[in-house]
């Protein structure tokens, strides 16, 4: 376990914090333009079902003309970003906030193929250190990513800053399968199989063994839920999904 709040796992290896930032970027810098493939052949496009409950959890108004301004951490590659904006209505907008640039710089593109790059910005940004201003957004999201942050409550905390009075937070993280014998399964896919995909498709097994690990060590969805309340948020609760493979955590600013 982390010694005086100074180390971390990095999968199943102790780091120190410090250090925890620039290896998690190494990961994705190497994987940046295989991520959404890695996601479906990981996920066997699961991925897409599950993201999908996260945008109609969303719901952003199709009609008012009122600005309905969404922030998602960690997006770089701009899928929640895509999926919202078409969900939505004209008045839709969409932030996209990552600390990689090679995911960002995948996510700018293809906001200019799909002709959305006017309804979304791409920024880069430190989850635990968000450049926006007190109360800027009606919603904020974070998809698989919130376990990469090494400071977890401090992302939390601004998560809460900069979200308006009625805004909700949701977080799709990966979890803990409960069921005993699809645990093995689930165990036995992920440290073999998924690591062997990340070698062929993207030609790096070791950063998919790290996020293979880094779900392991992620808080049970009611720790993660405790660490929501302790950052301020009302009404926390969580849906878990797929056996308890995920959970989409939710709370509000109130």
């Amino acid at each position: 376990m982390p010694r005086g709040g100074d180390s971390t796992h990095f999968g199943f290896r102790q780091v120190p914090l410090e250090d925890k930032q620039v290896l998690v970027d190494d990961v994705f810098h190497s994987v940046a333009r295989r991520y959404d493939l890695m996601n479906d052949l990981m996920s066997g496009g699961l991925h897409r079902a599950w993201k999908d409950v996260l945008v109609n959890t969303v719901n952003p108004p199709t009609k008012s003309t009122r600005p309905f301004s969404v922030l998602d951490l960690a997006g770089g590659t701009g899928d929640i970003a895509f999926r919202v904006v078409e969900a939505g209505g004209p008045a839709t907008r969409v932030t996209v906030a990552d600390i990689n640039p090679e995911m960002l710089a995948v996510g700018r593109a293809r906001a200019v193929e799909r002709g959305l790059d006017d309804a979304i910005v791409f920024t880069e940004a430190n989850a635990e250190a968000l450049p926006f201003p007190d109360r800027s957004f009606d919603a904020v999201t974070i998809s698989f990513g919130i376990r990469n942050v090494p400071r977890i409550p401090a992302a939390l905390v601004e998560v809460h800053r900069v979200l308006k009075l009625g805004g909700r937070f949701l977080c799709l993280e990966f979890s803990t399968a409960d069921l005993p014998g699809f645990a093995a399964l689930y165990d036995l896919y992920s440290f073999n199989v998924i690591p062997a995909l990340g070698r062929v498709v993207a030609g790096d097994a070791e950063s998919y063994r790290y996020l293979v690990e880094s779900i392991r060590r992620f808080p049970r969805p009611e720790i993660f839920a405790d660490m929501m309340r302790a950052a301020g948020f009302a009404r926390v609760s969580f849906q878990q999904m797929t056996g308890g493979v995920v959970a989409l955590h939710s709370g509000w600013r109130l």
